[in-house]
């Protein structure tokens, strides 16, 4: 599994955890590498967990972070998608040293462009820009 597609599952599974109890996290987690549609190697697999666990453990702060460069826009009133998009992307800029910050922004806009609406790419993207000025 490509760095890409691993990235693209860490998505899947935080959008995921914005529907359960925190407490459900478990799982969720394990429901979510059962039904995988390929299989995950564990290097994968301790990405994933490695990506969605950071950005939980820093959520409040990656809010505030994307509330703040989202000019008049509050968190939540952004759809459900473009927030894990941003969550991730956030926790991949600010709390992760192994993603270069062109890497977190573009993939963090393909995922918009595949999996959201034809305005996210951008709105992503700005405010992507905002948070690493």
């Amino acid at each position: 599994m490509s760095r890409r597609s691993a990235r693209k599952n860490a998505f899947f599974l935080l959008f995921q955890m914005d529907f359960n109890q925190a407490e459900e996290y478990e799982q969720v987690k394990e429901i979510f590498f059962a039904e995988a549609e390929e299989p995950v190697e564990e290097d994968d697999k301790d990405f994933i967990v490695s990506e969605v666990e950071g950005t939980r453990a820093h959520m409040e702060e990656i809010d505030q972070v994307i509330g703040e460069c989202a000019k008049g826009w509050n968190t939540d009133r952004m759809s459900k998608v473009d927030l894990a998009i941003l969550r991730l992307a956030v926790y991949e800029l600010r709390f992760s040293e192994d993603t270069p910050v062109g890497v977190a922004i573009n993939e963090a806009v393909e995922l918009a462009k595949k999996f959201s609406s034809d305005e996210a790419p951008g709105f992503i993207n700005g405010i992507l820009g905002k948070v690493v000025q």
